[in-house]
């Protein structure tokens, strides 16, 4: 059975593993101590070689339960890369640590600390290709339809539709659904070359076989009413049991879990934001960059302040309402690129090809994007930050939020004066509906430094408007 293969297949990472750990720390152990690097260390690092090796004792069992420690001997035929690259560099920056306790503690100060060093990043080097490769090795046999793990699928709904359109783009995982259960969909019907293949009872029929490796729980929602009385008869069966919910149509993207005195809770939309932490670290980089891009700026505001003023009567500064952070209302700053009109004109839409309300000067600082520079005051007061869902005005809020599922979310942070659907091309007259996914995506994967790429593709690429008019 698959189960036993995996047990197998982990006690030979365990293996790999420690042969990596102990050809690592050789390595690092000849190129720091074997050559002239001994000689310039002045007297650390000349213990006997045979001390070296000794420490390996310790050393391979230690890392082998820190890998343990941070899931590396999970099944991970779905997972990236990156998520296991990460958690060696975790258990080996641990492990370093933990070998510099140990040195300093029992007090040896000719064991060179260098060595270690070089270690720590041979092995993190040496680790994640040997487990690259065996992933390589492995999605290699499973698209020859070696080391499949059969699934049997228990209700027809999106969420197997889904599920059944992964597995199938994805034929490296080696998985393969067998069939589908379902009280509804008649016996014989087919998606995507899987058939449905009886009733739900005759899950107990099947499950005494034990000829599957997994089960997928794919209800639809209305029938949630008997999910208890399945996974009893699934987990009597001794068969590994997943549920996949069918709520998409609720829960779009990954939910957030929280553990609530034990009672978990699944948030509909994880908004990092909403993190007090978080929400301090993005203001305080607000302050400060919009501080250093109005200093940085300040020339290039001058000169377009003198020529909006130069080339047409009004304003210099045109206020415009929009909807900010919990739909609250606020004042956006622009430097005047249209002539002055009366409200009822400037309410009626969005600025089209060759304008006519649109001055001169006007194209040029719309063109290059210097006419939202005056946003920086907005960021400093706290109505904006420098990345986020670009704000709208009032009456297009109240449409698109009638018109376009989801569209609200984004008034769950603070809009910005650049954002992740602009640097991707979004901006002007575009799709709005490709703007919210950009948006949404933005949102529930924010970090400091996904703001910081944004910043960075804006400078390079994103002042240029093609779509400003």
């Amino acid at each position: 059975m698959i189960r036993d293969n995996q047990k197998y297949f982990n006690r030979l990472l365990v293996l790999l593993d420690a042969l990596v750990i102990a050809a690592s720390y050789s390595l690092a152990w000849f190129l720091w101590l074997s050559g002239y690097v001994k000689e310039i260390e002045k007297g650390t690092g000349v213990l006997p070689t045979q001390t070296y090796f000794t420490a390996l004792i310790a050393i391979i069992p230690c890392y082998l339960i820190l890998y343990n420690t941070f899931d590396m001997y999970s099944s991970k035929r779905t997972s990236r890369t990156t998520y296991e690259i990460l958690n060696i560099i975790k258990a080996n920056t641990i492990g370093l640590l933990a070998i510099m306790v140990v040195l300093y503690a029992i007090n040896i100060p000719d064991f060179s600390r260098g060595m270690v060093g070089v270690f720590y990043g041979i092995n993190i080097f040496l680790s994640s290709a040997m487990r690259k490769s065996v992933r390589v090795t492995l999605r290699y046999f499973r698209k020859k339809g070696y080391n499949i793990k059969h699934i049997l699928l228990v209700g027809y709904s999106r969420a197997a539709e889904e599920y059944i359109n992964r597995i199938k783009a994805n034929p490296e995982w080696g998985y393969v659904v067998c069939g589908i259960l379902d009280n509804k969909v008649p016996r014989g019907a087919v998606y995507k070359g899987v058939k449905v293949i009886g009733d739900i009872e005759n899950l107990e029929i099947i499950l005494p076989e034990n000829k599957l490796d997994e089960i997928g729980i794919t209800l639809a929602l209305e029938d949630y009413d008997h999910l208890e009385e399945i996974v009893n008869i699934c987990e009597k069966s001794g068969v590994h049991t997943k549920f996949i919910p069918d709520y998409n149509s609720v829960i779009p993207s990954r939910p957030y879990l929280e553990d609530l005195g034990g009672l978990a809770v699944v948030n509909i939309r994880r908004v990092p934001l909403t993190n007090t932490a978080n929400m301090l670290m993005k203001r305080l980089v607000d302050i400060l960059g919009s501080l250093f891009a109005i200093v940085l700026f300040s020339p290039v505001m001058l000169i377009a302040a003198i020529g909006v003023k130069a080339t047409s009567r009004g304003p210099l500064i045109f206020k415009q309402e929009r909807v900010g952070l919990h739909n609250k209302p606020f004042k956006m700053y622009k430097f005047r690129s249209m002539e002055v009109q009366r409200d009822e004109d400037e309410k009626k839409g969005w600025t089209k090809k060759n304008d006519p309300r649109v001055t001169k000067i006007g194209k040029i600082l719309r063109k290059t994007s210097i006419d939202e520079l005056p946003q920086l005051f907005n960021v400093l007061k706290g109505d904006m930050s420098l990345v986020g869902p670009r704000p709208e005005r009032p009456l297009f809020v109240e449409k698109f939020k009638e018109e376009i599922p989801r569209y609200m979310i984004k008034h769950q942070v603070r809009p910005g004066i650049t954002g992740w659907a602009q640097v991707n091309g979004y901006r002007g007259d575009t799709s709005i509906r490709k703007r919210i996914e950009y948006d949404l995506y933005y949102i529930e994967n924010w970090s400091m430094a996904f703001d910081i790429k944004i910043l960075f593709l804006t400078f390079f690429k994103g002042f240029v408007n093609k779509n400003a008019y």
